[in-house]
């Protein structure tokens, strides 16, 4: 049995270069503070502030390189706290999904739409997912082995040569399971 290790995402954005340049200024340069488990993303030290109808979180962070739409996700609990009902969906669909306004330290964005519930997912190497005899957008099943251990159905086969082995799950998932970035997971049905 393969352990698979799990990365709990908080909060976070990614931004295209022209909302970039609107929260940051012309050219900014982010300061990369730590590469992420995907080959090529990296946390950077700065951050925004991303504003719905009724609250505020402060210093969510940006992952990077940048992308071609800006997108934030967050956790159904977090939602619930800035007023927004995001879908859950995988990473970069974001067509109809609500908006938010974001505060860097030179402008604002009002984004129309970009706001997620992450869909968890398993990221798989074409070798891995050869290995595992998964295909990518296959759903399966997963068994988390917290302090809670829990039982995922609906886990989404990301399959790419640029990928590294990782789950990826959110903050209210995590919670519910007793896991944290580091412990494992195992495929019990693919």
């Amino acid at each position: 049995m393969v352990h698979i290790p799990v990365g709990v995402s908080a909060r976070h954005i990614h931004l295209s270069p022209i909302h970039a340049e609107r929260l940051f200024g012309d050219k900014y340069q982010f300061t990369v503070i730590k590469p992420l488990s995907q080959p090529g993303q990296y946390a950077v030290e700065e951050t925004v502030a991303i504003v719905g109808p009724k609250g505020r979180f402060d210093k969510v962070r940006i992952l990077g390189p940048v992308r071609g739409r800006t997108q934030v996700e967050i956790s159904r609990t977090d939602a619930f706290s800035i007023g927004v009902n995001p879908p859950v969906r995988e990473s970069g669909d974001i067509y109809g999904t609500p908006g938010v306004t974001i505060v860097g330290p030179k402008g604002e964005v009002k984004l129309e739409q970009g706001v997620i519930v992450a869909a968890r997912h398993i990221h798989f190497h074409t070798s891995d997912a050869i290995a595992f005899g998964v295909t990518d957008k296959q759903m399966l099943t997963v068994r988390l082995n917290g302090e809670r251990p829990l039982v995922m159905e609906q886990v989404i086969a990301r399959v790419s040569d640029t990928y590294a082995l990782a789950m990826h799950i959110d903050t209210d998932e995590a919670n519910a399971a007793g896991v944290r970035t580091g412990d494992t997971a195992v495929i019990i049905r693919a």
